[in-house]
């Protein structure tokens, strides 16, 4: 399953550094690296503190239940840009 772009999007839509990714899920920043990349498998328990940790259980539960990865980016994208219209 490849998952590493949603896993990537989360933690960027939360502002997070994969330091302090690494940090806040006690693991290192080299094996956020390699679940971005797809190069490593997270266990469950590192999937949902990832989730949690990026305030992004939503969209994990729905890639989880097979909603197109890229329809996922396309729906962040989307609010991403509707708040910053609100914004300004």
């Amino acid at each position: 399953m490849k998952y590493g772009a949603i896993l990537k999007a989360c933690r960027s839509r939360a502002g997070l550094s994969q330091e302090e990714l690494a940090h806040r899920l006690h693991i290192n920043q080299s094996d956020i690296s390699k679940y971005e990349n797809d190069t490593k498998e997270p266990t469950m328990s590192t999937f949902q503190a990832w989730a949690t940790n990026t305030q992004a259980q939503e969209v994990m539960v729905a890639f989880v239940c097979g909603v197109d990865g890229l329809s996922i980016l396309q729906q962040l994208s989307d609010v991403i840009i509707a708040g910053l219209i609100s914004f300004l």
